[in-house]
């Protein structure tokens, strides 16, 4: 079979390998389409934190093309689709019913691939039927689908309440229709005005096209009652620039959802006067959980967020890099990589 293996910046490999075989409660899923990812292009851009040569890819949809001792929940022929990862339920972090901190998640990295192993856990808890009618385009949604989820799920949005969507990337644009589903007046900034014309079509009232030298905090204060700021401002670009415009979009007893990574090393300057006296709240998000990851399928599931307004253009698997390039100049949201 054909996979991605990723040795370096701007250097993904196709190589031949063995179809994987599933031990005890595992699976093996034919691929039918895999999406590209903001992760994936940083890590084709810039490097990630493992070290190469590694697998590449986790938004995967496909059939069931072999199962192992003990899998009940699955047949060969079941359309499925596999999140990433799933918690161990046993280190500290678990314990704590911090699942995304799960020091011991295993990881089903490598959805590059015409075949891919889907280790016990995931099968157990994060895998699922698709249903007759779902698209694989649709299921292979959720796992950034449920890291919108999970961020949505950890800021105090309330009927009413103006949000800030800073960045709309793919999670960026989640964030916007989820915000709009929990009843806030959306704000979505970006420099891309096509992708804010989808932002509008997702639900935000309000879209402002990001320029240089331009004051991008007074233009989404500009939109608020008495220009005091918004109640929450989402962060999803990873820049650290923006990290800090985020914060001083907020008003008085706001919240900051500090969503996008930023690069190794990175480091920001936030106003601790006003961090004090404002009463600012500011949180770091990462990843997802259990119930949020099905949280989210049901969302694909019910139509809350449909495909074709996130997955524009098709490549087969030896056009990887090129899929990825589209992916980083802005130019579509996400790219489908296909299998025969």
């Amino acid at each position: 079979m054909k996979q991605a293996v990723y040795h370096g910046i701007e250097d993904v490999r196709i190589q031949e390998t063995e179809i994987p075989v599933p031990g005890p409660g595992e699976i093996v899923v034919r691929n039918r389409v895999t999406l590209t990812c903001g992760t994936d292009v940083k890590m084709f851009m810039r490097g990630y934190r493992y070290d190469p040569p590694h697998l590449i890819g986790h938004e995967a949809a496909g059939v069931v093309h072999a199962v192992g001792e003990g899998v009940t929940r699955f047949a060969v022929g079941d359309r499925v689709v596999a999140h990433n990862t799933a918690p161990c339920h046993a280190c500290y972090y678990c314990k704590k019913g911090n699942h995304s901190m799960c020091v011991d998640l295993p990881s089903n990295l490598g959805a590059y691939a015409e075949y891919q192993l889907i280790p016990a856990n995931i099968v157990r808890e994060t895998a699922f039927l698709i249903p007759e009618g779902m698209e694989f385009e649709q299921a292979a949604l959720t796992e950034p689908l449920a890291c919108a989820v999970y961020g949505t799920s950890q800021v105090p949005i309330e009927l009413g309440d103006t949000v800030v969507v800073n960045g709309c990337g793919p999670i960026g644009l989640m964030f916007v229709r989820l915000a709009y589903l929990r009843g806030a007046i959306v704000i979505a900034a970006d420099v891309n005005e096509k992708r804010l014309a989808l932002a509008e079509k997702l639900g935000a009232k309000h879209t402002v096209v990001v320029r240089q030298g331009e004051n991008q905090v007074a233009a989404i204060k500009a939109l608020t009652e008495d220009e005091r700021g918004v109640d929450i401002a989402i962060e999803a670009t990873g820049l650290p620039q923006v990290w800090e415009l985020a914060f001083d979009m907020v008003c008085p007893g706001g919240t900051v959802l500090f969503f996008g990574g930023t690069k190794k090393g990175t480091s920001v300057e936030l106003d601790c006067t006003r961090f004090h006296y404002d009463q600012i709240t500011a949180k770091g998000i990462f990843h997802t959980t259990p119930i949020h990851v099905r949280a989210a399928f049901e969302l694909l599931r019910t139509g809350a967020i449909r495909h074709e307004d996130f997955v524009q253009n098709s490549y087969e698997l030896t056009d990887l890099e090129s899929a990825l390039r589209e992916h980083a100049r802005g130019d579509v949201i996400k790219n489908a990589i296909r299998y025969p």
